[in-house]
């Protein structure tokens, strides 16, 4: 038995303009198939949906930046509104009007959704849909896409649970398969061969029945408590050290005591860490290691209930935050 993958990408589209049918212009030009994915920028998307806007792309972000990460010269990583991680928010000036902007679709899973449901009207056909963009990644250099809308189909495939060929449980397994497919789509559309438009096909496996739209691309989205990346390495000191209330999602849930002490041993002039019923007590040789102790604390979901001075040095007393 052969796996096979088949992805094609129509070339003939026309400019996308507000209030164009898109579902009609792909319908017309993809012989589509039952478990078919299609897949589609979000730029055209939301050149239909009229998310065309004059200016440049620095006055847009920040009205779509619900939080700046990290900032690198004019380089801004920033979370939108939609809870993606994007550099510039996901505006974009390419392929549009000179002195305009594209922005990211309002909500693109109800973007996908209603793609699908008027592909299905039009053609028959049950698809699952995809809305992609591109994206850097951490640790990586380049871009890929991915998928930042998703209807009829399951975006992740938990293999929690199942057991390997050799027996080994696996733990952590959980392709994101939305992002391949929207990966593998950009391989044919390509970036500047006026191909918007991608069908996948042969994961049928993979499209849910009509009707059903799954969780959409939001399941995608790793929320702040579980975030190991909340801030850039440079933001994430200086956040720790503002200690603003407001900053503190992003630096995850609270860590354990064990974790905090092994975190403040390694801070210069901190020379014990006890425990005392659920708070901890830590000890250094003069004040000025508070600052330290506080904006750890911060970073890692404590904070400083008391500091006393006492004959040997100080002694802090930290407690985990609650909300």
């Amino acid at each position: 038995m052969t796996a096979r993958l088949e992805v094609f990408a129509p070339d003939d589209l026309p400019e996308i303009t507000a209030g164009d049918d898109l579902a009609r212009l792909v319908a017309d030009r993809a012989d589509l198939h039952d478990g078919d994915v299609v897949a589609v920028t979000s730029k055209v998307v939301a050149k239909a949906e009229g998310r065309v806007r004059p200016g440049d792309r620095d006055d847009a972000v920040a009205g779509e930046t619900a939080r700046i990460v990290a900032r690198r010269g004019p380089v801004l990583i920033v979370r939108t509104h939609h809870g993606l991680t994007m550099a510039a928010a996901g505006v974009d000036a390419s392929n549009v009007a000179t002195g305009t902007v594209v922005l990211l679709p309002v909500d693109p899973d109800a973007s996908a959704r209603a793609l699908r449901e008027r592909l299905l009207d039009l053609t028959g056909v049950n698809v699952g849909v995809v809305v992609t963009d591109t994206a850097g990644r951490a640790w990586r250099e380049g871009q890929t896409d991915m998928a930042i809308g998703v209807a009829g189909l399951t975006p992740l495939e938990d293999f929690v649970g199942r057991f390997d060929g050799h027996g080994n449980e696996l733990a952590v397994t959980m392709p994101a398969v939305a992002d391949e497919i929207a990966g593998a789509a950009e391989l044919v559309q390509g970036k500047l061969h006026g191909r918007p438009v991608a069908v996948l096909r042969g994961r049928a496996d993979l499209v849910l029945p009509a009707g059903e739209h799954g969780p959409g691309a939001q399941a995608l989205v790793r929320d702040d408590a579980t975030d190991m990346f909340g801030y850039g390495a440079r933001e994430a000191v200086v956040r720790a050290l503002a200690g603003q209330p407001d900053d503190r999602a992003p630096f995850g849930t609270p860590a354990t005591l064990d974790d905090l002490a092994a975190a403040l041993a390694q801070l210069p002039g901190v020379s014990e860490v006890s425990e005392e019923g659920a708070r901890a007590r830590v000890a250094g040789a003069d004040r000025t290691v508070g600052t330290a102790v506080a904006a750890t604390c911060f970073a890692f979901g404590w904070q400083v209930d008391a500091l006393d001075d006492t004959t040997s040095g100080i002694a802090v007393l930290v407690s985990p935050v609650t909300t």
